[in-house]
C-alpha cells in the first residue's frame, strides 16, 4: 500500500510538471461531441512555449533538416549499423518542414497506424478529427518515449506500470501544446503547409466568421488563440485517455475468444507462444512472442479452461507430442483478474463512498434551514412564528371553548401589556397545559396563540426531541430554551408532550426505563424552572394522556394552569357549527340546521364536526347539487357514525330477514323502556366494517346514570339477540358486539361505579398493563358472579318486553324489509306515539310530524343488487350505537 501511495505521489508531480502557463483555466471548455473540426485562427501571436525534452538540447551548429529533402551525409557513419527504425525517422524528418524540438522524434508509419487502432471505439465524428490530429503529430513529432509506451501498448493491456502512464499523460501535453503553437505559427504564415481544409471538411468554424471585420483587433487574436489551444488539447487528451483505457480495462476490448484447438493449431504447434497465463483459474491468456507476425491485429487472444489440472494435463501431453525438451517448456503463471484501477476502487471504493455519502447527506439536510445539518443533531427543530409570519388562524377562528380559550388569552394580554397585572404585583403563569381528548382543539388554540400574541412564537412536538444518538434530547431542549431566551418575550408550545414528560420509572422496578427520555425530561425540568430560567418565557404544552405525565412537571412553577379542553356541549357544537357553516353554500335557515345538526351530534369534537360539514359538501358535489341541504347533512352524520354504505353487499334473504328482525328488537326496546335514548332511525343497509344494520338513537347531554337507566340501556343493547331467539329456532353470531358493550357496562358497575350490593362500593382499576389483579381469587369470583346477575336481569327485562311486544317486533322487521330505512315518523305511524316525554332539544326539532319518511335517494351509477342474488360472504352484523361510544 506504501508503494502504491509513493506511485500516486510521484505520477502527481509529473502531471504538474506538464501543466503550462498558455493554459487559460478560466475558459469553459466546449463539448468534444460538438466539435467537428478544429478552429483555425489567422493574424495570432503564440506565447512562447517550453517543451518537454529527454535529450540534451541540440547544438547550435547542428544542421538544420533542408527544405529540398536533402541531408547531409557523413562519410564516417557505417549505414549497416543504424537502426532500421531510425532509417525511418531520418527519411521522414528530412520531408517534413516544421523543426523537430530536441528530445522529439518523427513516428513511423506503423506507429501512426497503431495509435489509429486504439481509438477505433469511439463514435464516427470524433474519429475524423482524431485522424487529422494524428497527421498533425505525424508533421510535428512526438516526444521520444512514447515510443516505448506504444512498444508496450502493442503487447496488450496490462503492460503500463504507474510511472508508464505518468509519462503517457505527460507526453500526451506535450503533443497538445506543440501543436497548438504549430498551428499559430502556420497561420502567421511562416510554414503553412497544414491548411484548414486539412483540419477538417466540415466548413469554417462559426467563432471564425467575420474575421475580415475582426482583424487587428489583439483581444479577438488572443481569444481565438485561446480556442485553438483548448480545442487541439480537447482532441489529444481524448486520445490520450483512449490510450489509457486501453491499457487499464481494454482487455476485454482487444481480446478475442478462442479454443484450444485453435490456439494449438494457429500458436502452439507453430512455436509463436512465449507465455500462458492462467486468469482466475476458469480463462487463459496467450503471450505471443514479438517477432510473431500478426498483422494489423493486435489483439490478445484468450480461451477457456474447465479446470487447472486438465489444462496443465492437456499442455503437458502436447507440448510431448511435439517434443519440446523440459528445458524449453512455456511458462505458465496464475494471476487474478482486474486491473490496478479496478484493485484500487475495490480497496477504497466502499470507504469513498461512505465519505461521500456523509457529505451528500450533510449537503441535502443543510439546505432544509436551521438545524438540519448532518453534524447539528443537537439544534433545536422548532419552528418560529412571529407577527410577520402567515398565521390566519386567529381567537375568532376558535369556538365552543370559551373557559379555555379565555384562559390562553390571559397569557397574550400579559405578554403584550405586562405593566397592568406587574403594578399589582402579579407575575405571569411559567406555563400551562392542554388536555384533553384527540380532535377537541387543543393545537387550534396554539395556533390561534401564534397567530395573535404579537410576540415570538416557537412550536415543536414532543417527538423531535429524541433521536438515535444519546444526547440530542437534552441539546435541543436547551438550545430551544436559549433561543427562546434571546426573542425575549415569546411563547413556546411543545405539542404531544407525552412523548418526553412520561413519569420516570424507579431502577428497581419494571424492566428499566429509557434514560434517553429521562434525561430530556429532567432538562425541561431544569429551564422551565431553575436557576436560569426568565420569567418572558411562557411554555404552553398539548396531550391527550395528562394521566402519564410526570408529577415534577405538572407541579406549580413549571405549568401552573391546567386547562382541560373537554369535547364541546349543546352550546359549544352550535357555535362550532356556525363557524364551520360560513365556509360552504346553503340556503337552509342557519338558525335551525344550526341546532337540529348539534342534536344529532351528541359527543362529536371539533374535529368531527369539521369533517361532517366537509363530507356533507362532498355529497351534494357527487350529486350535483347546486347547495349543500339537510338530507346532505343527515347523510354526512350517519356516514361518520356508521361508515360508508356497502351497496355491493348481497344478503340471502333469510339472512336479510334476520337483519330486519334483529334490528326491529332493538328498535322496540328503544321506544317502549323508559330510561332508553330516543330513536331517530334504523336501517338494515350494510354499512363500515362489519355492520350489516344498524340503529341511531338521539341521547342528551348526560353527566350522571343511575342504575335504571343503565338497566335500561344493556336492555336494549340486548334486544336483537332475544327478538331472534323469539323469531327463529336458532340464533347467529351477530349480537357479539352487543354482548361485549353489555359485558363491559356491567363490569363497570361493579368494579367502578360501586353498584353492587355483593362487593360493595369499591374501585378496583381496569389496567391491562398490570400484571397481578387488585383483588383476591374470591374477590374475583364475586365480581364474576355479579356481573353475570346484572346481565341476566337486563336480559330478562328485556324479554319480558318483546315477548308482550311480539306483533310490533314483526310489524317493524316486515316495514324494514319493504323500506330498509325507518325514521321516527314511521315509527310512530306504526306503533303510535312514545309512551313517555323526549328531551327538549328533541322534541323541538324532530318533535313534529312533518318529517320525511326518509331522505331521497342519490343518483347511482348501478343499479342495487336484488336480493335474490348470489350471496356474498358477510362478516356479523353490528348495533352503531353512537350514545354508548360517547359514553363509554
Amino acid at each position: 500500500m506504501s508503494r502504491l501511495l509513493r506511485q500516486s505521489g510521484q505520477l502527481t508531480r509529473l502531471l504538474r510538471v506538464s501543466q503550462r502557463a498558455s493554459v487559460q483555466r478560466g475558459v469553459r471548455l466546449t463539448s468534444l461531441s460538438r466539435a467537428t473540426a478544429v478552429p483555425i485562427l489567422r493574424n495570432s501571436h503564440a506565447n512562447q512555449l517550453r517543451c518537454y525534452s529527454s535529450e540534451p538540447p541540440r547544438h547550435e551548429n547542428n544542421p538544420e533538416p533542408r527544405k529540398d529533402g536533402n541531408q547531409p551525409k557523413d562519410e564516417n557513419t557505417n549505414e549497416k549499423n543504424k537502426p532500421e527504425v531510425q532509417e525511418d525517422a531520418t527519411k521522414q524528418e528530412a520531408s517534413k518542414s516544421f523543426p523537430l524540438l530536441p528530445g522529439w522524434i518523427y513516428l513511423t508509419k506503423d506507429e501512426i497506424k497503431q495509435m489509429q487502432v486504439f481509438y477505433q471505439v469511439v463514435p464516427e465524428a470524433q474519429r475524423v478529427q482524431l485522424d487529422e490530429i494524428l497527421k498533425g503529430i505525424e508533421e510535428t513529432g512526438a516526444p521520444a518515449e512514447i515510443r516505448d509506451i506504444l512498444a508496450k501498448l502493442r503487447k496488450g493491456p496490462g503492460n503500463l506500470s504507474i510511472m508508464d502512464k505518468g509519462r503517457l499523460m505527460r507526453c500526451v501535453f506535450a503533443m497538445a501544446e506543440r501543436l497548438a503553437a504549430w498551428e499559430v505559427e502556420k497561420e502567421k504564415g511562416q510554414n503553412g503547409t497544414f491548411t484548414q481544409n486539412k483540419l477538417g471538411d466540415s466548413g469554417q468554424h462559426p467563432s471564425n466568421q467575420g474575421q475580415n471585420q475582426n482583424q487587428g483587433r489583439p483581444g479577438d487574436e488572443n481569444s481565438k488563440t485561446i480556442n485553438v489551444r483548448i480545442s487541439l488539447m480537447q482532441t489529444v487528451l481524448l486520445l490520450g485517455i483512449i490510450m489509457y483505457s486501453l491499457d487499464s480495462f481494454g482487455g476485454s476490448m482487444s481480446q478475442k475468444q478462442i479454443t484450444w484447438q485453435e490456439m494449438r493449431k494457429a500458436f502452439l504447434d507453430k512455436g509463436l507462444v512465449q507465455k500462458l497465463i492462467v486468469v482466475n483459474g476458469s480463462q487463459v491468456r496467450v503471450e505471443l512472442h514479438p517477432t510473431a507476425d500478426q498483422g494489423d491485429d493486435r489483439r490478445q487472444y484468450v480461451f477457456s479452461i474447465g479446470s487447472v489440472e486438465s489444462f496443465e494435463k492437456k499442455l503437458e501431453e502436447a507440448q510431448d507430442q511435439l517434443g519440446i525438451p523440459q528445458s524449453e517448456r512455456i511458462p505458465v503463471s496464475y494471476e487474478a483478474g482486474g486491473s490496478t484501477i479496478g484493485n484500487i476502487l475495490l480497496a477504497f471504493g466502499p470507504t469513498l463512498l461512505f465519505i461521500g455519502l456523509i457529505l451528500y447527506t450533510q449537503r441535502s439536510m443543510g439546505g432544509r434551514g436551521g438545524a438540519g445539518g448532518m453534524f447539528n443533531f443537537g439544534k433545536s427543530k422548532a419552528k418560529k412564528f412571529n407577527a410577520e409570519s402567515a398565521v390566519k388562524v386567529k381567537f375568532a377562528d376558535v369556538a365552543g371553548l370559551e373557559e379555555a380559550k379565555t384562559e390562553i388569552m390571559e397569557f397574550v394580554s400579559f405578554l403584550k401589556q405586562p405593566e397592568k397585572f406587574e403594578k399589582l404585583g402579579a407575575k405571569i403563569p411559567r406555563g400551562a397545559i392542554l388536555a384533553g381528548p384527540p380532535g377537541t382543539g387543543k393545537t387550534l388554540l396554539a395556533k390561534a396563540t401564534a397567530g395573535e400574541s404579537g410576540v415570538p412564537f416557537f412550536s415543536v412536538s414532543g417527538s423531535e426531541f429524541v433521536e438515535m444518538f444519546v444526547g440530542v434530547g437534552p441539546s435541543r431542549v436547551r438550545d430551544l430554551f436559549a433561543e427562546g431566551r434571546k426573542n425575549a418575550p415569546c411563547i413556546i408550545f411543545i405539542d404531544e408532550i407525552d412523548a418526553i414528560g412520561r413519569a420516570r420509572q424507579d431502577s428497581g422496578k419494571g424492566f428499566g426505563g429509557n434514560d434517553e427520555r429521562e434525561a430530556t425530561l429532567n432538562q425541561i425540568l431544569t429551564e422551565m424552572d431553575g436557576f436560569n430560567t426568565r420569567e418572558q418565557v411562557v411554555v404552553l404544552a398539548g396531550t391527550n394522556r395528562a394521566d402519564v405525565l410526570d408529577k415534577a412537571l405538572m407541579r406549580p412553577g413549571r405549568f401552573d394552569r391546567h386547562i382541560y379542553v373537554d369535547r364541546p356541549t349543546m352550546s359549544g357544537r352550535q357555535e362550532i357549527f356556525k363557524v364551520y357553516l360560513k365556509k360552504i353554500v346553503t340556503s337552509e335557515d342557519i338558525e335551525h340546521l344550526v341546532g337540529r345538526l348539534s342534536t344529532l351530534t351528541p359527543g362529536f369534537s371539533g374535529a368531527d364536526i369539521s369533517n361532517v360539514v366537509n363530507e356533507a359538501a362532498l355529497i351534494a358535489a357527487r350529486a350535483n347539487a347546486d347547495e349543500v341541504k339537510m338530507e346532505h347533512f343527515e347523510r354526512a352524520i350517519e356516514r361518520v357514525i356508521g361508515g360508508l354504505e356497502r351497496k355491493s353487499l348481497v344478503l340471502k334473504p333469510e339472512e336479510k330477514k334476520t337483519v330486519a328482525y334483529h334490528e326491529a328488537g332493538h328498535a322496540i326496546c328503544g321506544w317502549f323502556l323508559q330510561h332508553a335514548d330516543p330513536l331517530l332511525k334504523v336501517s338494515i343497509i350494510p354499512r363500515g366494517q362489519g355492520a350489516l344494520g344498524y340503529a341511531q338513537y338521539l341521547p342528551q347531554d348526560a353527566y350522571l346514570m343511575s342504575t335504571n337507566q343503565l338497566m335500561d340501556r344493556m336492555a336494549m343493547t340486548m334486544g336483537g339477540r332475544v327478538s331472534e331467539e323469539l323469531h327463529f329456532p336458532t340464533v347467529t353470531t351477530g349480537a357479539s358486539d352487543d354482548f361485549k358493550k353489555v359485558s363491559q357496562m356491567a363490569r363497570s358497575m361493579v368494579t367502578q361505579w360501586g353498584m353492587s350490593d355483593v362487593v360493595g362500593p369499591v374501585h378496583f382499576d381496569n389496567d391491562p398493563n398490570r400484571m397481578h389483579k387488585p383483588f383476591a381469587e374470591s374477590t374475583a369470583q364475586q365480581i364474576d358472579q355479579e356481573v353475570h346477575r346484572i346481565v341476566d336481569e337486563a336480559y330478562k327485562r328485556c324479554k319480558d318486553l318483546l315477548i308482550e311486544k311480539k306483533r310490533e317486533v314483526g310489524l317493524i322487521a316486515e316495514e324494514l324489509l319493504t323500506k330498509e330505512v325507518l325514521v321516527r315518523d314511521d315509527m310512530v305511524r306504526i306503533l303510535g306515539k312514545r309512551p313517555f316525554e323526549d328531551n327538549e332539544d328533541f322534541e323541538k326539532y324532530f318533535g313534529g310530524s312533518k318529517e320525511k319518511s326518509a331522505p331521497p335517494p342519490f343518483p347511482d351509477d348501478g343499479a342495487s343488487p336484488a336480493p335474490g342474488d348470489s350471496p356474498q360472504p358477510s362478516p356479523a352484523f353490528k348495533e352503531l350505537s353512537r350514545s354508548e361510544q360517547s359514553r363509554l
